[in-house]
């Protein structure tokens, strides 16, 4: 029993790893594609700016296959309910992820102005619209997401697409945008030379610095005045068991429990904010490296706290809250956490390697005559 205990709080701790690396890695991009038109008013601007993540955009995407992967395996029964009740939004996450690739592939194959600025939009579309649907996806645990099951274990959907898109939702899903648009500021100002695009990049990283700030303590007082989701009763978190075998109640500030419980816990949000603040010191100091180490940081106080705050929780259910999805009881099978553990260990290191090496290979400035003189550029 203490075995299963310890992978099941394992892999609550690997799953906020992988959320956080997805956060930090694609977010950069993302964040480079949503600002697109605002940092680069000329088309080679434009092209500086894709080229600066070209190395690594694609590469990125390895942490939403690890992510994915992570909560069909680790979590079958999070996934299922999510991507059954959620079909809407994952068919909206689908196809920006599809038009992306096809943004930078695409794009500057052919001279045209409205051409490239056709695709420069939809890479403007599919690097908001992601981030705001992270963000939002977030925000909507805390509110409790409208399912419940069956006494076999089916799940039913029973709110709409619209509903999801409650202010609070919408909320975490701007902060998320701008946190995404801060570091891929950062990352222009790393590999962009000064000028006109390097300024904006650095303007943009600034403003949604402050409004991540506002937003993050906008959201924590929100949460404090939030009926919140607490576990009455269960089997023992080592046990097997099932969303069928609970006692969940709402109660007013029930989010704080764990903090209540546990005052040091209170240093996940403190990371959050000294990631922002020391930041944006960093961003006005023009020191891009250490911003983006920053903006790192900040992301995983962010994501850490609501982590934290959820904790045993990872999907409320609205319409049940007694059947609601937590640690103990939507994960997989011993055996199977301790293969997947396994597999981590050998794996993990190697992502975390490649992808640092990538970012030695391609350190450098993204300079205007290289992309105009170089035909594979984007």
């Amino acid at each position: 029993m203490e075995l299963y205990l310890f992978l099941k709080v394992l892999w609550w701790l690997l799953l906020g790893v992988l959320l956080m690396g997805l956060a930090i890695m694609v977010g950069m991009d993302m964040g480079v594609g949503a600002m697109l038109r605002y940092v680069g008013r000329t088309d080679t601007e434009r092209r500086i700016a894709l080229n600066t993540i070209a190395p690594h955009w694609d590469g990125n995407q390895v942490w939403f296959i690890l992510g994915g992967g992570a909560i069909f395996a680790a979590f079958p029964l999070i996934y299922a309910t999510a991507f059954s009740g959620l079909y809407i939004v994952m068919l909206l996450l689908l196809w920006t992820m599809i038009v992306r690739p096809l943004g930078f592939e695409y794009r500057s194959k052919l001279p045209g102005t409205k051409w490239r600025n056709v695709w420069d939009w939809s890479l403007v579309v599919s690097g908001a619209v992601p981030m705001i649907v992270y963000g939002a996806g977030m925000g909507n645990m805390f509110r409790g997401v409208p399912f419940h099951f069956g006494w076999d274990l089916t799940s039913f959907y029973t709110g709409s697409f619209l509903s999801l898109l409650n202010p609070f939702a919408v909320m975490c899903g701007v902060l998320s945008l701008t946190l995404a648009i801060y570091m891929g500021g950062v990352m222009l100002m790393g590999r962009a030379e000064r000028g006109a695009l390097w300024d904006r990049a650095r303007g943009a990283a600034t403003v949604c610095g402050i409004v991540a700030i506002v937003l993050f303590t906008i959201g924590g007082i929100w949460v404090s005045q939030m009926s919140g989701y607490r576990l009455e009763h269960a089997p023992l978190p080592g046990m097997a068991q099932t969303p069928l075998q609970q006692s969940v109640v709402l109660a007013d500030g029930a989010w704080f429990d764990n903090y209540r419980a546990y005052p040091v816990l209170w240093l996940v949000p403190v990371l959050g904010y000294v990631g922002m603040l020391l930041g944006l010191l960093a961003v006005r100091a023009g020191r891009s490296t250490l911003a983006w180490w920053l903006g790192a940081l900040a992301w995983i106080g962010v994501i850490g706290t609501a982590g934290v705050s959820l904790f045993p929780f990872l999907m409320p259910s609205s319409s049940d809250p007694s059947q609601s999805l937590t640690v103990w009881n939507s994960i997989s099978s011993q055996t199977t956490l301790t293969w997947m553990t396994g597999w981590t260990v050998v794996f993990m290191p190697i992502v975390l390697a490649y992808t640092s090496w990538a970012f030695h290979v391609m350190r450098g400035k993204v300079k205007a005559e290289q992309v105009e003189s170089d035909p594979h550029a984007y």
